[in-house]
This record gives C-alpha cells, structure tokens and sequence, in this order.
C-alpha cells in the first residue's frame, strides 16, 4: 500500500489529455520540466492522464484506452519514477467529478464564456455563419471548471503549463477565491510554471505544434520516421550561405528547446553564416535523437507490458484518492453536505471557522475589485487590503508579505492597512507563521 502524501511545502500537478501518443511539445512544454520537478527535495508531484478530459475531444473509445498506455509509457519512459510522485488516472479519483460539481455552483458563466477554448469555437461558427453554439458541448463549456477541479483537488501550488493554458490556472485561482469566500480558506491558490523558451513549440508549419493542427513530431518515432518529419519544417527561399534570421524560424526555436546554451548560440551564428536548411535540419535531427533515443528504447518496452502499467496506475490512484478523500469530505463539511446527527450551529455568515494558523483569505467584491484580508487563527483580522484590478496582483502583495513581513508594509503605498487595535507583535507573529509552515 502506498503511504499518504504528508503535507508538504510545495505540490506540483499536470496532466496530459489521453487523445494521442505525445509529442515533443508536450515531451519540453510539460513532460520534461515535470519530471525534473518530480526530482526536487520538499516537492510532492502529481501526475495524471486526462481521460475526463479526452472524452471532451474524442468519442472513439479504443483510441482513448491506446492513448492511456502510450501516455503512461511515455512519462515512465522519460524518467518519472513512480514510488516518488502520484502518478494517476484522472478517471479513477472520484472526488475530482464531485468537486468539479462544487465548483460549478460557484463559478459565473460570464467567466466561463471568456475561456480561450469555448470563444474559439463560437468564432468559428460566427465565421461560418452557424449558431454561435453549434457543436457546443457542455464539456467543452465547462472544460475549465474540470481542470479547475484537476488543480485544486489536491492543493497544488506550481502547474508547469505552457503560456495558451494560463488562462485556466487563472480561472482555478478564481474559483479558489470564490469558493474560500463563501465557505472559509480550504483551496489552495496555483501558479502557473511557464519555461519560458519552449512555453509553445512550434509545429511543422509554424503554427503552435498541436494534434489539432496536424503538424505534430511524435516523441517516439521510429529515426528514420524522425528524419523525414524534421525535412518536412517549413523554411524560407533563402539559399546557403545567405544569412537567415532566427526570430520566428520554427526550426531554430524547437532546436534551442532541446540544446544547451553553447550549442544554441553556435546555431544562432551558423544562421548569421549562411547555414543550409538542410544542414541546419540534420544539426536539428541529432540533437533530438541523442536526447530521445534512450527513452524510445525504454519506451517500446514498456508498451509491450500493459498489465505492468495498469498496476503502476492502480498504486498511483490509490496515494492520490488518500489525499482526495479526507480532503473532499471536508469540503462537503464545508458546504454543508454533513450527516444530520451530527448538526452543529452554523459559525456567523462571513466567518471563517477556527484554523491552526493564520490565513490570507482572497476574495472579490461587486465592484469587481479583488480584495483579501489576513486573519489570526481565532479568524480576527488583522490586515486588510484595499482594492485590485486582478488576483495576481493581489496574489504577489500577498506573496511579499508572506516573505518580506512586516517590512513588506512599508512598500504597499496604502493598500494594506492594519485594523484598529492589531498589535505589531501581533501581526508580526501571524507573518512569522508563514515562513515556518
């Protein structure tokens, strides 16, 4: 049996959508940095296969089973070692459908018909013409409170993205705020983690590398299949020994993403020398062979052993469901989902019940501003913030306070403010708490 994570100062989460076998964007934008990640001491990582998800994108049911092993084997592969993390299907934790469920009775449509997804879709129909909603689906709609859920299921901090999905570590920080507002500080606020020089591979023509583009190098072609995927890049007419420019040249962006820093610059001035676009394409070719020709090896070799993965997974679902399930029922607590026997009174509207040490309790206003007040373990505030145009920005004064402290205070210009009668021994303690825990 696998213990319980414990709690921990830092929790990093991702996941892949089961639609496919990977590709090198997903292998530098997702993969790569998480398993390094995975490897850091005081950091507890989660990983899921996005099954839930994959049902939004695909309704071929062989196609989503193959995509699971493939996926699994590709993280395993990649030197994901799981006794160390949580390493899951999204589809085997229950609790994460149940909270989608809390989360959509607190989430606002408005913002959901603001996700990048959703408007796409309803572009493309404008353009054609059609009804703004035609080949809607709900799940499509409702795709962000899911990931939402995904998130803060297990009070992830750090989510390696790359820089198309903020959007829905933003919405997850929404729904966070909303759902601690109305029934005391249980969600844990996520950043996004963008490695910002592979954020959005590029694909064979350019364009974001996306299964939905088509224009995808799988992380484990065969070589020769490799070879001839890196010759099929688009480039420009230029000829050799004609200087080309590297700013929005596909092939030099998905070079640097698996290069060191020598390599990359002695790339950038083959470039300035008139390189070849063959020669620069075979320069491309090895690069990503020497880093994926090992993994490949180990890859193929496990997807020969299905049975082997499935028991890998099971053992995964089972650490995660022993953070999940005690967690999920304190939010239905929480929520006031509770057995009837054990009735308790109802703390005062707007008060947070008694925690074990201080909180920073974020929330919006109807003037649309956001707001967050920080409150002592006997919920007595102490600081309150003036008003902010987003919740980053909330997010980072809060951030710094944590840090810096009372020091931090001085540097605000007025926007956080001690109540009356808070003493700064007081408030120096609560600060202190944050640096401890």
């Amino acid at each position: 049996m696998n213990p319980a994570f414990t709690p921990s100062p830092q929790r990093y989460l991702t996941g892949i959508t089961t639609t496919g076998a990977p590709h090198l964007g997903n292998f530098v934008g997702s993969i790569r940095p998480s398993v390094v990640a995975s490897r850091l001491p005081g950091v507890q990582s989660f990983y899921f296969l996005a099954d839930y998800h994959a049902l939004i994108k695909c309704d071929e049911p062989a196609r989503i089973q193959r995509s699971t092993l493939e996926i699994a084997a590709s993280w395993l592969a990649a030197g994901l070692d799981p006794e160390r993390v949580a390493f899951y299907r999204q589809s085997d934790i229950p609790e994460i459908a149940e909270l989608t469920w809390l989360l959509t009775c607190v989430t606002g449509k408005g913002m959901l018909n603001r996700a990048h997804a959703y408007k796409a879709s309803v572009d493309k129909n404008a353009a054609a013409g059609n009804d703004p909603d035609a080949d809607v689906s709900a799940g499509l709609f409702m795709y962000p409170v899911l990931m939402g859920a995904d998130i803060l299921m297990f009070k992830s901090h750090k989510v390696p993205v790359g820089r198309d999905q903020i959007q829905h570590i933003e919405m997850a920080r929404d729904m966070a705020q909303r759902f601690n507002h109305l029934y005391g500080e249980h969600l844990v606020m996520p950043e996004a983690v963008v490695e910002e020089s592979v954020a959005l591979l590029p694909g064979l023509d350019g364009r974001k590398m996306s299964k939905s583009y088509n224009n995808t190098i799988p992380l484990f072609a065969p070589r020769d299949q490799l070879s001839r995927l890196i010759a099929g890049i688009v480039t420009d007419s230029r000829t050799p020994r004609e200087p080309k420019e590297v700013e929005g040249s596909a092939l030099f962006q998905i070079y640097q993403a698996f290069a060191s820093e020598p390599e990359t610059t002695a790339l950038r001035k083959a470039y300035a020398d008139g390189i070849g676009w063959g020669d620069a394409k075979q320069l491309l070719f090895e690069r990503i062979d020497r880093e994926v020709a090992p993994m490949r090896q180990r890859y193929h070799e496990l997807i020969g052993k299905p049975g082997s993965i499935e028991t890998l997974l099971r053992a995964g679902a089972e650490k995660a469901r022993a953070v999940a399930t005690p967690f999920m029922n304190e939010l239905r607590q929480a929520v006031g989902l509770r057995n009837l026997a054990s009735q308790t009174s109802a703390p005062a509207k707007g008060k947070s019940l008694k925690s074990d040490v201080p909180a920073f309790k974020q929330y919006r206003e109807k003037d649309g501003q956001y707001y967050f007040k920080l409150i002592d373990t006997d919920a007595r505030p102490l600081l309150q913030s003036s008003g902010f145009d987003s919740p980053r920005e909330a997010a980072l004064v809060i951030s710094t306070l944590q840090k810096d402290g009372l020091t931090a205070l001085a540097d605000q210009n007025g926007k956080v403010k001690i109540f009356e009668g808070v003493s700064t021994e007081a408030l120096d303690a609560a600060l202190k708490a944050f640096r401890v825990n």
